[in-house]
């Protein structure tokens, strides 16, 4: 059976912040997000499917991407979570504050939505790789092979 693999695109906003880095990213400052998920599988072989012909449906993608990355992070506020970091943020922004256990890097966000999209993926369908683009110039990549 041929393998084949699909991209979604999405894009979003974040702001995050370096905890004791060394340069301007230890301040808060937010970034407009390109992000690329490719999956891989094979295409359904069953006349009676209405997903006959398809490795996966676009839509449920999508699906699954927005719930795990998305809808979660857009406009919110990501930080590595410390013993103050909700008392600097305070509760008016509490809703959109995203307290994480890994310093908030592009790299080890795409470890971190790697590990949440993989487990809501179909059994069949195994993620490829991911793409992060956080400036016009910079960017990081996943790939399973690679893990």
């Amino acid at each position: 059976m041929a393998k084949i693999r699909l991209t979604k695109e999405f894009s979003f906003e974040m702001a995050h912040a370096l905890d004791g880095y060394d340069g301007k990213c230890k301040n808060i400052h937010g970034h407009s997000y390109e992000f690329k998920v490719t999956v891989i599988g094979e295409p359904v072989k069953d006349e009676n499917s209405p997903k006959n012909g398809m490795v996966m449906d676009f839509g449920d993608l999508k699906h699954i991407v927005k719930e795990a990355v998305v809808d979660r992070f857009d406009h919110a506020l990501m930080l590595k979570k410390s013993d103050t970091s909700e008392k600097l943020i305070g509760q008016q922004y509490a809703n959109r504050l995203v307290l994480v256990d890994f310093q908030p890097t592009c790299e080890n966000m795409l470890d971190y939505f790697a590990k949440e999209i993989s487990k809501r993926l179909p059994a069949n369908i195994q993620l490829h790789s991911l793409f992060l683009r956080e400036t016009p110039t910079s960017f990081a990549e996943w790939y399973a092979s690679d893990n």
